[in-house]
């Protein structure tokens, strides 16, 4: 079986599926990122969600890891091969480059992000190109492979969590409100404002993005969101046209399949 982890600022989500040629994984889970976590801790999480699932670490032959945390690269790094024997595949713009799977148009491509890689390597397989990534996160990530199918660069906004963090720690007057789209954009109440301001707010940002983004590559092309927060964005969206929340994981069983 193959675990793929996607380590974010403010989750991680772990996928695991029967085959490398298997595009549903078996089993996804998402828990938060602890970044104090070591290799004991990432364990004690991994293991009983894995016996929930029916896998042992004894299943596991191969894992892939994309990680926009540094100091938690190791620690699941090792956690992996402490209970399974096995090394992670880290994914990177060079070792997708090597596996065939990335091309970057890109000045300095080290500094894309792990799971920005890992995106357009699996909505370039799953679309062609070009195709433009809508990743809903601790940032909203949007990420562009031009018609070259090459990965042109992209935009990177804080994300609905994070912009709602911050509006009601400085907003004194508003508690913490459930992130739901309301039911108008004229709220008529505290509660709907707020909803309309963050989700329709979000994605009439994206929408117009992405139509900067068509003006510029001369054409319009798929828009693929992403992300946990993907489906509640996306519904609100016209821009956006498919919605796949663990298009990362499959960038990492696109990079670990490529290396057999």
């Amino acid at each position: 079986m193959l675990l793929t982890i996607d380590v974010g600022n403010t989750h991680t989500v772990v996928g695991v599926y029967r085959g490398f040629d298997k595009v549903e994984p078996h089993a996804v889970w998402r828990v938060a990122t602890s970044k104090r976590d070591a290799a004991d801790d990432v364990r004690a999480k991994l293991l009983p969600l894995m016996a929930a699932a029916g896998v042992t670490a004894h299943d596991v032959d191969a894992a892939a890891m994309a990680s926009v945390v540094p100091a938690l690269t190791r620690a699941w790094s090792d956690a992996v091969r402490e209970l399974a024997g096995v090394e992670a595949r880290l994914c990177t713009a060079e070792a997708a480059s090597a596996a065939g799977l990335f091309k970057s148009a890109y000045p300095n491509p080290r500094e894309i992000g792990a799971d920005r890689v890992a995106d357009a390597v699996a909505a370039r397989a799953l679309f062609g190109a070009p195709v433009v990534v809508v990743d809903f996160g601790t940032a909203t990530n949007i990420e562009v492979v031009d018609e070259d199918g090459s990965f042109l660069g992209g935009i990177i906004a804080p994300g609905v969590e994070t912009s709602a963090s911050a509006l009601f720690s400085h907003a004194t007057r508003l508690s913490t409100i459930d992130l739901a789209a309301p039911p108008a954009a004229v709220g008529k109440s505290t509660e709907e404002a707020v909803q309309a301001g963050i989700v329709l707010g979000e994605a009439d940002r994206v929408d117009g993005l992405v139509r900067r983004i068509f003006a510029e590559l001369g054409r319009t092309c798929p828009v693929v969101a992403t992300g946990g927060l993907s489906a509640l964005v996306a519904a609100h969206s016209s821009e956006i046209t498919e919605v796949l929340p663990e298009l990362t994981l499959e960038g990492l069983r696109l990079l670990a399949s490529a290396r057999r």
